[in-house]
């Protein structure tokens, strides 16, 4: 698993934050396992993505998806290779997912609750789940987001389903 995070790299939460950070309304883990339901979803366990300061770089003023966000795709588009390679139904999948409308619901375990917001690793997520499945992104009408904490696990849970089997 590749970690994107300086480790060098201290961040100071300010006092105040830490008093006012709340504390038992964060879930510690997922209450209800999600497993796709019919053979036409794919479900994958990925690594997190990295935030979005560390997806994009800027060169010649043109903006740019950086070194970390090219690994990260790469590594989903290798583990997609492996998950489809698994599959016995593969052809049959990958033509229903790219004729109908998906839903995408991405579970995101982050090591804290206030070092990441939810939103900012869906984007690159997508693109590299979309891209390792080789369909069009704008298939995706519905999109579910949770987040939990898992100190010693932190991952995405991804499940894309036709959009009216969710």
């Amino acid at each position: 698993m590749t970690s994107y995070r300086n480790p060098d790299k201290k961040i100071a939460v300010p006092r105040l934050a830490q008093r006012m950070a709340p504390r038992s309304r964060m879930p510690i883990s997922s209450p209800i396992p999600h497993r796709p339901t019919e053979s036409h979803a794919v479900a994958l366990t990925l690594p997190v993505p990295p935030s979005v300061n560390h997806q994009y770089a800027t060169v010649n003023g043109r903006r740019l998806i950086s070194s970390a966000g090219r690994a990260y795709k790469a590594q989903v588009g290798q583990l997609i290779w492996f998950k489809l390679a698994q599959s016995t139904h593969r052809a049959s999948l990958l033509a229903q997912l790219q004729s109908e409308w998906l839903a995408l619901s991405i579970r995101f375990y982050f090591t804290s609750a206030l070092r990441r917001d939810l939103d900012g690793g869906l984007k690159i997520a997508q693109d590299a789940l979309c891209e390792g499945l080789g369909i069009n992104d704008n298939r995706i009408v519905e999109t579910h987001l949770y987040k939990y904490i898992d100190k010693e696990n932190p991952r995405i849970e991804v499940q894309l389903t036709p959009a009216s089997s969710l």
